[in-house]
């Protein structure tokens, strides 16, 4: 085994008889206030650490839909920042980061690289769930579990589109009604009963009667205990026979996961903590995993089907148990790189390697952020305890690819040091600049400390692992470049939880892929050789002691955790294909198979030639650093837009 340098290669896309539809598909791939796939808050094509997403859960528990529909407002005005000249696009991007920023430097295999487009279209990345036990989710059954408690269908279409909009406004407090009367047409026992089932299963804390007005029968909807009962479903409703989760496959396409559970949430009327999952998933992929919910039937979750775009349920089953963040095997991808441009020799060789020997576990760019400031550059400045630098690097204006409100907002910020007259520049408020610029308008310039406080805590976290990150990266290109792909003495290795070092006697005794690093912080050791010191040499750099990683603020003090340097994926497999239409999938989707569509007859040969790989990865590690070993190709936003943009010339 050997290192190789990373060097630059050319990449071409494949010249479409629409270019239009490629366009747009390019123009899709871009990057606002989130990555391509990921968002800003390091969801990745890696599970994310069971930390940062217990964080992201805690940050949902108070989240409830909006009233004035913000989120939808969000995301359209993302779209519509994603409209203009690609080409200005590209050279925007030109102040983004590359791999070499961010330490990513080295490959492990001796094979030629080659080029390869990833994810021109979303459906050429897919990613199945791996559970503890070694399952693999799959979406392949609609069927809803026999019950013979749940409510008949006539519940769900008993009430017009008009009750429906009032019952919703009561629940959500929305007007200053304190009931609903909702007349009954055909009067009968049997449809008062259906009625009262619907108002109860369709809207949580929601109560009913019956009352006679005028010699006509009207049920009666009113709240039972104020508005916690919004995100409490019925406990007296729910057979005590039937486990209180229903978990359900959920299959989506262009979007993240907790985007999904917020639309899931809205259109079931309930709030997003009483949803759990192991791991979060990409945005620009079909993913493929499960979800728990508390006390909502199949039937209802079955009904969603029908009205949700990019999102399909299936496999439904009721267990006792909620799902936990962290407890998964890990993940299964399926990826087509198109238009490669690599020899038969060169693909086997590559896969080989991957196969046999795997790939530098970098964070991947994701893991970065996407504008001139890197999210490392914060994190720095929150471990150096400076925060008017905190302040000013999230504020500034800054080069390069950002929304348009956002530009304006760092330019009054610029102008003004104006809190309240920048806000005003935010029609989205949400954004970290926008917590950031409420905090200060709160608890003054003097007191950022508290204002960047009112910034959600997944979100603070995310800069100071971004540091961790960072230093890691950088300190395992080092430890490659000074002593290659073997086991040395003073290096790492773990015996269940705890890291010793490899003594002389004992190197024989272990590999490359025994070894691993530490994430720098006050609970970890360090290489015995000249690493060790590197990683003092860096922070001390940063105006940062490697000895005193405890931070006067508890929530950023660093404890620190090891990480592989070398991750040898399971279950490689990979075939080469030819296709002639840019636009068509390569392969079917657990939605396709389940709708019998038929399989992509591809010819023997063909304009452009794909590699089809599958492979599987433990939590916490990057697809996209898999890729780049095969590729030997910057897997960073700014090389890839500007080659993109490129082939549009």
């Amino acid at each position: 085994m050997e290192t190789v340098e990373m060097t630059s290669v050319s990449l071409k896309r494949p010249h479409s008889e629409d270019g239009v539809a490629n366009t747009d598909e390019i123009k899709r791939q871009k990057v606002s206030g989130k990555d391509e796939t990921e968002n800003n808050s390091g969801r990745s094509d890696e599970t994310v650490t069971e930390q940062q997403e217990k964080s992201l859960l805690e940050n949902t528990k108070n989240e409830i839909p909006n009233e004035d529909g913000e989120e939808q407002e969000d995301e359209e005005l993302e779209d519509s920042e994603e409209d203009g000249d690609p080409e200005s696009f590209a050279d925007m991007m030109k102040h983004g980061l590359t791999e070499s920023d961010v330490g990513i430097t080295k490959f492990v295999s001796s094979h030629k690289g080659f080029s390869g487009i990833l994810k021109e279209r979303y459906s050429d990345f897919v990613v199945h769930e791996i559970a503890k036990d070694g399952r693999v989710s799959h979406l392949d059954d609609f069927s809803v579990p026999v019950d013979n408690e749940d409510p008949s269908e006539e519940t769900f279409t008993v009430l017009s589109d008009e009750d429906k909009k009032r019952l919703e406004e009561l629940q959500l407090f929305k007007n200053k009604e304190t009931s609903v009367a909702i007349e009954v047409i055909e009067d009968s026992k049997e449809k008062r009963t259906i009625i009262h089932q619907a108002v109860k299963s369709l809207f949580p804390g929601l109560e009913t009667k019956t009352e006679d007005r005028d010699g006509k029968k009207y049920i009666i909807a009113y709240h039972a205990a104020g508005k916690k009962a919004l995100a409490n479903p019925r406990k007296h409703s729910w057979p005590k026979s039937r486990g209180s989760y229903c978990h359900f496959v959920l299959y989506k396409e262009n979007k993240d996961t907790m985007d999904a559970i917020n639309v899931l949430s809205k259109f079931l009327r309930v709030k997003p903590n009483i949803f759990s999952y192991m791991g979060t998933k990409d945005k620009r992929a079909i993913t493929v995993q499960e979800i728990a919910v508390l006390r909502i039937t199949a039937q209802r979750l079955a009904h969603l089907n029908k009205c949700l775009m990019n999102f399909k349920l299936g496999n439904f089953s009721y267990k006792n148990h909620p799902l936990k963040l962290g407890e998964l095997q890990g993940n299964h991808f399926t990826v087509v790189l198109r238009n490669i441009t690599g020899t038969d020799n060169q693909i086997e060789e590559a896969m080989q390697s991957l196969r046999e020997i795997g790939f530098i576990n970098y964070y991947g760019m994701q893991r970065f952020g996407t504008t001139a400031v890197p999210t490392y550059q914060i994190g720095r400045a929150i471990l150096q305890n400076n925060w008017t630098e905190v302040m000013d690097l999230i504020l500034k204006p800054r080069p390069g690819a950002e929304k348009g409100y956002l530009v304006k907002c760092r330019e009054e910020w610029a102008k003004t040091r104006d809190p309240v007259a920048a806000l005003k520049k935010l029609p989205v408020k949400r954004c970290v600049e926008g917590q950031l610029l409420r905090g200060l308008s709160k608890y003054g310039m003097k007191n950022i400390i508290s204002a960047f406080g009112i910034i959600p805590r997944n979100n603070r976290l995310m800069y100071i692992h971004s540091y961790q990150s960072y230093v890691w990266n950088n300190m395992v290109s080092k430890r490659i470049e000074d002593y290659g792909l073997k086991a040395v003495p003073g290096d790492l290795i773990l015996k269940g939880a705890t890291a010793v070092h490899i003594e002389e006697d004992d190197v024989d005794n272990y590999t490359i892929h025994d070894v691993v690093m530490p994430l720098p912080g006050f609970d970890v050791i360090y290489p015995k050789h000249k690493i060790g010191e590197a990683y003092k040499e860096m922070l001390v750099a940063d105006n940062l002691d490697i000895n005193n990683m405890r931070h006067k603020i508890r929530d950023y003090s660093l404890s620190g955790a090891y990480r592989k340097i070398i991750i040898r994926p399971q279950n490689v497999n990979w075939e080469v294909v030819a296709y002639d239409d840019p636009k068509i999938p390569l392969f079917n989707t657990d939605l396709d198979k389940l709708e019998g569509k038929p399989v992509p007859v591809l010819p023997t040969e063909g304009k452009f030639r794909a590699l089809k790989m599958e492979f599987s990865l433990p939590p916490s590690t990057y697809a996209t650093m898999a890729i780049r070993e095969v590729l030997k190709m910057d897997t960073s936003i700014k090389n890839q837009t500007q080659l993109n943009t490129t082939w549009l010339r």
